[in-house]
């Protein structure tokens, strides 16, 4: 039942990528991490990220308000917080929880009148924790769809392999000669582009010395390739094709969550989602958003925001689907993304149906899409 009696916005499934990450290289031949952690800038841009989502949808002067979401004191059956829990582990639980304490900070209102009188206030000043559900990969596929996908695999080597890859990596191949003495001895292979942009940006941000070597220029033209090969990695010019498996495997949670937040007998208003960069990626590619900004089909930076707004008109029976982008801190609002023949909404009917046939509604289905016959539960779902 759409909630018809309540024009305006409704709710919003948001996607929060993680924020600063330190990690440890652990080969110099190779880009093998370990012991990734959110470090004290990523919680606190996170925590702004948080703060931003606050003005923007319980500020009671936002043109932005979601009315009926607790404004002050979290009504934990009004929102949803889920976070992959695979790759770069608690960084992306660290950094919802962030994100949530921005959006719901400690408050003295967030106390308890005892019987005898007595008035208790809440830790640390009243802080509110907010439950989060950490999506285990090898349990559930709904918020990682990549990691041990082999037909995944095949579709970036095959790239990899293809006329504009060869030419775009032999066009970088002397920038990389030149990068290649910041780069710890490891390998300048183009196919490893993300991974030399991974090294050197966690570098230049933790390292003082590296900072002050590194050539002028150098780490932007590293993002700039890292861009080209994952734009292309992470999505497919099919709907269906595995390169967009990673927000493919998001859909079924991403439609339950809008159709609940439009059902007025449903409490929810604000799902929120941890995840990496790459789920970004094709989610642009699957609504068309790179059509109409193709700034945004590369690496979206760290703590940056999309959100599926959805609105009620006065005179509708239908609400509609906004996407939202912000990306990263530096930028300091959200700008509307155009989707499908440049619309800036979407009937939510029409956004569902035009998605659905690309959604991996299950392990079962992920294991076909993937190849997989073992890993992550698909000897069992074979």
């Amino acid at each position: 039942m759409v909630n018809l009696t309540s024009p305006g916005l409704l709710g919003a499934v948001v996607f929060a990528r993680h924020g600063d990450r330190i990690e440890s290289f652990s080969s110099p031949t190779s880009y093998a991490t370990f012991n990734t952690f959110i470090t004290p800038l990523g919680t606190h841009d996170a925590f702004q990220s948080g703060t931003y989502l606050r003005s923007r949808y319980l500020h009671p002067h936002s043109p932005n308000l979601i009315p009926e979401l607790a404004p002050t004191l979290a009504n934990i059956h009004q929102i949803l917080l889920r976070a992959d829990s695979s790759g770069d582990g608690t960084v992306f639980q660290q950094s919802v929880g962030a994100v949530v304490q921005g959006f719901y900070p400690p408050t003295d209102e967030y106390r308890i009148v005892l019987a005898n009188g007595t008035v208790v206030e809440g830790a640390l000043g009243g802080f509110q924790n907010v439950p989060m559900d950490a999506v285990d990969m090898n349990e559930d596929i709904s918020m990682n769809g990549l990691l041990s996908c082999p037909n995944f695999d095949a579709h970036v080597a095959a790239l990899e392999q293809s006329p504009p890859f060869l030419e775009k990596g032999k066009e970088a191949a002397p920038f990389l000669q030149k990068l290649q003495p910041f780069l710890g001895g490891r390998p300048i292979d183009f196919s490893l582009m993300f991974n030399i942009w991974d090294y050197v940006d966690v570098q230049r941000q933790h390292n003082s010395t590296y900072l002050k070597e590194i050539p002028a220029g150098y780490v932007n033209q590293a993002r700039v390739l890292a861009d080209f090969h994952d734009a292309n990695a992470y999505s497919d010019p099919r709907p269906d094709g595995i390169g967009n498996v990673g927000t493919r495997v998001m859909l079924p949670a991403i439609f339950t969550a809008l159709t609940r937040i439009a059902n007025a007998s449903d409490p929810l208003k604000i799902a929120i989602n941890g995840i990496s960069y790459k789920p970004f990626i094709s989610l642009f590619n699957l609504t068309d958003a790179t059509v109409g900004s193709p700034d945004v089909a590369g690496i979206e930076n760290y703590n940056s925001l999309a959100a599926l707004e959805l609105h009620l008109a006065h005179d509708s029976a239908e609400p509609t689907v906004r996407l939202q982008f912000k990306n990263g801190t530096a930028q300091p609002e959200f700008r509307t993304l155009t989707m499908w023949g440049g619309r800036t909404e979407v009937p939510l009917g029409e956004f569902i149906a035009r998605l659905t046939p690309a959604a991996i509604n299950s392990t079962s289905e992920w294991c076909v899409a993937c190849n997989q016959t073992s890993l992550r539960g698909c000897g069992q779902a074979n």
